[in-house]
């Protein structure tokens, strides 16, 4: 049965591709992949794109863009059915785009979604343990994801704008896994990290990293590049962006303007603000490398005096369970007071999802009805962790970041928007 629905996916792709006139044939495309920052990534991957002159479009978890036309992803999926990809796509080349920057997951390529993109350029952001279970395991989830980088050696090297594309390899080498992309052949390939590192590789490395409450600045080879979005683990998205940019011939001034132009990547690190003397933040961290990074950084935005309060919980209908108990636990280790709460349940009993997270927690040394709360009713939640906060805390809202609805049994979906509803309780405080 599985094999069937792996031969339906990939004729729906074809169809699809040849449907729309095979549009990526005549784009530059960027694909995007691993754990964390995908989003964040490809949104300053298509700025300093775009710095450099270029008409850009986007396909990511939050956002679609097609030239100057942007607009919100409601849909609750990072890759659209085949059709929709290569509709838009097709859509890019009318506008005159020269760039198709497209974030990829590992659901997108088991179902074929990657097929007829004819990616030119392949990012590796990182690379943790989430949706292993549906790949029947990590080394088959690398692998899997590694597909699109196996393609660039495959793929008839397009000619664009009268010049030859080449192919190129984009990794974060600070990740353990970033060998195994490494690995496969390409025309350029740049590596990027906070480390220095040996390779036969260019590599790009950013130095005095420094974070404040509005954003993070760091220097490349005597560039300073100011990114106004907050978080230190950016830099790593920054990184990935100025990997690609310059494998295309853009020069660093031009890329610190197109990155600086960023004020806001929706759902991600997105600030909620009503006149509060604290900080309450949204962001979409939904897995446990994520989690770290996230709080961690915001440990060093709040410091050691004041509290980080987090509303965390994890989607249902099976996905990921043995991430619940792991990330339950980063969250009572990094952060003062946690609140767990329903996500998606879909079929799932959201309490027994919840229970599961608060294991975690508990076993980090977090106390029920001291410093660990489970509730959830998610509004409810929020409504807790916004009324423990004093001035200068932090109240982190995790693992939605922009979805648009909540999913519950019988494929019931409420509509629902973590920003608003944050926003909805503070000024009714």
């Amino acid at each position: 049965m599985f094999f069937v629905k792996k031969i339906v996916h990939l004729l729906l792709a074809w169809s699809a591709y040849w449907r729309y006139g095979r549009p990526a044939r005549k784009l530059i495309v960027v694909g995007v992949t691993g754990t964390k920052g995908k989003t964040t990534a490809s949104r300053l991957i298509a700025s300093a794109l775009e710095a450099g002159g270029n008409k850009v479009g986007l396909l990511s978890t939050v956002e679609f863009q097609v030239g100057a036309r942007r607009w919100l992803n409601d849909k609750k999926m990072t890759m659209l059915g085949r059709g929709q990809i290569q509709s838009l796509l097709r859509d890019m080349v009318r506008a005159g785009c020269t760039y198709a920057v497209v974030e990829t997951s590992s659901e997108g390529i088991l179902q074929w979604r990657h097929y007829g993109l004819l990616y030119d350029i392949c990012v590796f952001t990182n690379l943790g343990t989430e949706h292993q279970e549906r790949h029947g395991g990590f080394e088959n989830l690398r692998r899997d994801k590694g597909k699109i980088f196996a393609q660039l050696a495959n793929t008839k090297r397009k000619i664009i704008n009268g010049k030859k594309v080449d192919s190129v390899i984009v990794a974060n080498t600070d990740d353990q896994n970033a060998d195994f992309y490494l690995q496969f052949g390409a025309d350029k390939k740049v590596a990027f990290g906070l480390q220095s590192r040996q390779r036969d590789v260019d590599t790009i490395v950013a130095k005095n990293v420094a974070s404040t409450d509005s954003g993070v600045s760091f220097e490349v080879q005597g560039t300073q590049f100011n990114l106004h979005i907050i978080g230190e683990f950016n830099v790593y998205n920054a990184l990935a962006a100025i990997g690609v940019a310059q494998s295309q011939g853009i020069s660093y001034s031009a890329i610190a303007s197109g990155l600086a132009s960023v004020s806001l990547v929706e759902g991600r690190m997105e600030e909620v603000r009503a006149g509060q003397d604290f900080k309450v933040i949204v962001d979409y961290a939904h897995e446990p490398l994520s989690f770290t990074e996230l709080f961690k950084s915001l440990r060093q935005l709040v410091g050691a005096n004041k509290k980080i309060i987090a509303v965390i919980g994890s989607d249902g209908g099976g996905r990921d369970v043995g991430k619940r108990e792991k990330m339950g636990e980063i969250a009572g280790l990094l952060t003062d007071r946690v609140v767990v709460t329903d996500v998606n349940c879909y079929e799932e009993d959201p309490l027994r999802i919840a229970e599961m997270l608060a294991v975690g927690a508990r076993k980090s040394g977090k106390k029920d009805g001291e410093n660990l709360f489970v509730e959830v009713d998610r509004r409810a939640a929020i409504a807790k962790a916004i009324l423990m906060a004093e001035a200068g805390d932090v109240v982190v809202i995790t693992a939605k970041g922009t979805e648009p609805y909540i999913a519950v049994a019988g494929g019931k979906k409420i509509p629902w928007d973590d920003r608003l509803v944050a926003k909805e309780i503070l000024l009714s405080k």
